[in-house]
């Protein structure tokens, strides 16, 4: 810039001393007119001024232009790789001896860096780390920076675990004396009551640990999937996912709290379904092993029949009803199938029709309608009549 400043003064300079060759043609003598008129002004030397000064715009145009082209250069380079001319300028400037503070005005330009790779990465799906938390307890609320979380986690999960595995450490060897005893006989005594009165309530402690850990690691899972803000997710794949991971989240991301009933009850009433099937297969599934023993060998049994029934029923009526308890009991899984797609499903269209524009303008409009067609035959345009018919919905 300094020396385009310098070029501009001696082009000054030399156009205030030049005098153009114009100005050297011979011309006439003056024409003064006396008698108190102006004097005539002189064309020659108004020509010659006028083409100095368009000479001089003329040269400036052209400095100009080059020092545009010079910067539009230089600033497409800078745009290709900005940051090596950035930090190349930067280092130049420090070992000339500029301040350091260049190095963090050029630090501070530079983007903030993304995680990169297929562990942490800042464009992975929902669904990707929904399913790594499932995987691994905790990524979720480690991928959302959510740390304070994880001692939370740790400690609830691992405390229903530790009680759940104690707890099924005293259940094991009560279940096995329990099977032992009722495979040789169902016959009701105070010993096999007391026995199974001890196993029940180990059970019961055993499934409420359980369920106590399954809730709390499930609970985690869908905290990941709420609090997911690393990419624009649409609420429609948020509340699908949730949905997908316990059934009736969706309906309580969409606040369609009055549909959480429905959906939780029919799953504990279906779940109370199978268990109590199963408990009735399994029954008369012994029942009718003993039976069909005595049957068999009736010498190895001088008391008798040993089943639950004492022989009262048949072999073929126990059998008829084991079926149908097994029956019902797989009726009632695939029921809790279709139930658990229709509340996915039900999140998901709720979801979209959150966002749905629904106008109270419920019209229908009929107006007639002239337009021109062109007709080859005819050699030109002909009128068309008709309706034009539209819908507001």
């Amino acid at each position: 810039m300094a020396r385009i400043r310098l070029r501009l003064l001696l082009l000054l300079a030399a156009m205030a001393l030049w005098t153009p060759a114009d100005a050297q043609l011979r011309r006439g003598a003056r024409t003064v007119v006396r008698g108190g008129t102006l004097p005539r002004p002189d064309s020659l030397r108004m020509r010659a001024d006028s083409l100095a000064e368009a000479a001089f715009a003329a040269s400036l145009d052209s400095l100009l232009e080059a020092e545009f082209r010079a910067d539009s250069i230089r600033l497409t380079a800078l745009r290709t790789d900005d940051l090596t001319e950035l930090d190349s300028l930067a280092a130049a400037r420090f070992r000339a001896g500029a301040e350091p503070a260049a190095e963090t005005d050029t630090a501070a330009l530079r983007p903030r860096p993304q995680r990169k790779g297929w562990f942490m990465s800042d464009s992975m799906s929902l669904s990707k780390v929904c399913w790594l938390s499932t995987v691994l307890p905790g990524y979720g609320q480690a991928y959302n920076k959510q740390y304070w979380k994880l001692p939370i986690l740790y400690g609830t999960v691992g405390t229903g675990l530790a009680l759940f595995l104690h707890e099924n450490k005293n259940y094991r060897p009560l279940k096995r004396q329990y099977d032992a005893y009722t495979d040789l006989s169902l016959v009701r005594t105070p010993e096999l009551n007391a026995l199974q009165a001890r196993m029940i309530r180990s059970n019961t402690r055993r499934q409420l640990y359980l369920g106590l850990t399954i809730a709390s690691y499930v609970y985690f899972i869908g905290d990941a999937a709420v609090n997911y803000r690393t990419n624009d997710v649409s609420h429609v794949k948020k509340a699908t996912t949730l949905a997908c991971i316990f059934p009736g989240a969706g309906q309580i991301y969409n606040k369609s709290y009055w549909k959480v009933p429905f959906v939780v009850g029919g799953f504990a009433s279906l779940i109370y379904c199978i268990d109590w099937n199963n408990r009735g297969y399994q029954r008369f599934k012994k029942a009718y092993n003993l039976l069909s023993a005595y049957e068999a060998h009736p010498e190895n049994f001088p008391d008798g029949p040993t089943d639950e029934f004492h022989g009262r029923y048949s072999a073929s009526y126990i059998l008829n009803l084991r079926n149908n308890f097994r029956r019902n009991r797989d009726l009632c899984i695939i029921i809790t199938g279709a139930l658990y797609a229709l509340q996915i499903i039900d999140a998901h269209v709720d979801a979209h029709l959150k966002d749905y524009d629904i106008s109270d303008d419920l019209s229908m409009n009929l107006e007639p309608l002239v337009d021109y067609a062109y007709v080859p035959t005819a050699g030109g345009n002909r009128p068309v009549f008709g309706f034009n018919m539209s819908l507001k919905f």
